[in-house]
C-alpha cells in the first residue's frame, strides 16, 4: 500500500516539474517581448501625438465640422470596440476587458441606445459566442504583434458606419500600458474625436491649459476635404496605437501569472516531496516492525 502511494507521488511531482519547465518557458518568452512591444509603443507615440494635433487643429478651423469633435449629448446607436488576447494564460487580462465592456454596453442599453459590437481578440468571439450576442465584427491574430494594417483593417468598417451617420458615438475598451508593473483597463472615445478642452474642464473645473494653439491657420485645399483623409488615417493611428499597448498589457500580464504559476508548481513540488517523504519512511517503519515480529517469533518458537 506505502508503495502505491509512493509510486503515485513520485508521478505527480514528474507532472508538476513537467508544467513547471512550460509555465517557465512562457514567463520567458513574454518577458523578452515586454521589451520589444515598449519600444514600439514609443517609436509610435510621436506620430499619433502629431496626427491628434494636426487633425483637432483642422476640425477646430472648418465651422462645417462640428459633429467630429467633442461628445455627443444623447448618442441613440453606439459602437463599442473591444480588443482583448487570442489567448489565455494571461491572468485577469481577458475577463478585465470583457467586465468593463458588459458595464459600458449597460450603461448605454439603460438609457435605451443601440448598441453595435466591434471586437479584436479570440477571446472576446468565444465569450459574446457563448451567451448569444451578436458582434457586428469580429477580428483575431492581431495580439501577439500588431501592424498598421491591422488597425487598418479595423478601422475601416468603423469609419464607413460613422461616415454614413449609422454610428452617433464610438468608444474603444482596451487596456492602456502605463509600466511593466501596471496596467489599466480604459473606455476611450474614438469618434467624434475627443476634445481635450472639455476632458480638461471634466477632470479639473477648467478648460486645459496650452492645449489651442494661437494665430491664424490658412488651409489648403479647404479643411473639409483635409478632413475627409485625415479622419480614417487618425483613427487608424488610434486604434493602432491601443493594439500596441494592448499586446504589452498582454504580456505583462502573462509574465506575471507564469511566474506566479512557476512559484506554486515550486511550493506542491516541495510539498509532495515532504509527503513521499514520510510515506517512505512509514513504509520502512512498517517493514522494520515486520522483521522485528518475525524474528521475536521464531525466538519464542525455538525456546518453547
Amino acid at each position: 500500500m506505502a508503495g502505491g502511494v509512493e509510486r503515485t507521488l513520485r508521478r505527480r511531482i514528474r507532472t508538476v516539474q513537467a508544467t513547471k519547465k512550460i509555465t517557465r518557458a512562457f514567463e520567458l518568452i513574454a518577458a523578452s517581448q515586454i521589451v520589444r512591444a515598449q519600444n514600439r509603443i514609443a517609436a509610435n507615440r510621436p506620430f499619433r501625438r502629431g496626427m491628434q494635433r494636426i487633425v483637432l487643429k483642422t476640425a477646430r478651423e472648418d465651422q462645417g465640422a462640428e459633429s467630429l469633435v467633442g461628445a455627443p449629448e444623447d448618442p441613440r446607436r453606439v459602437g463599442v470596440v473591444l480588443i482583448v488576447g487570442d489567448r489565455g494564460l494571461s491572468g485577469p487580462y481577458n475577463s478585465s476587458v470583457l467586465r468593463a465592456a458588459e458595464a459600458l454596453i449597460a450603461q448605454h442599453r439603460a438609457r435605451g441606445a443601440e448598441i453595435r459590437l466591434y471586437t479584436v481578440g479570440r477571446r472576446a468571439i468565444s465569450y459574446f459566442r457563448f451567451r448569444g450576442r451578436d458582434v457586428e465584427r469580429s477580428f483575431s491574430q492581431m495580439a501577439d504583434r500588431p501592424s498598421f494594417e491591422d488597425a487598418r483593417e479595423v478601422a475601416d468598417p468603423l469609419w464607413s458606419a460613422f461616415e454614413h451617420h449609422e454610428l452617433d458615438l464610438i468608444q474603444l475598451v482596451s487596456t492602456r500600458y502605463h509600466s511593466a508593473g501596471r496596467q489599466f483597463v480604459a473606455v476611450h472615445q474614438l469618434l467624434p474625436l475627443p476634445d481635450p478642452d472639455q476632458e480638461g474642464e471634466e477632470r479639473e473645473g477648467r478648460p486645459a491649459q496650452g492645449t489651442t494653439a494661437g494665430g491664424y491657420t490658412e488651409f489648403e485645399p479647404d479643411g473639409a476635404s483635409i478632413l475627409k483623409h485625415l479622419m480614417p488615417r487618425a483613427l487608424e493611428s488610434e486604434l493602432y496605437s491601443a493594439l500596441l499597448e494592448a499586446s504589452a498589457s498582454e504580456h505583462a500580464a502573462r509574465q506575471r501569472a507564469m511566474a506566479a504559476a512557476t512559484d506554486n508548481a515550486d511550493e506542491l513540488v516541495r510539498t509532495l516531496t515532504r509527503t513521499m517523504n514520510r510515506a517512505r519512511q512509514d513504509s520502512i517503519t512498517t517493514e522494520i516492525m515486520e522483521i522485528v515480529g518475525g524474528a521475536e517469533a521464531l525466538r519464542s518458537a525455538k525456546g518453547a
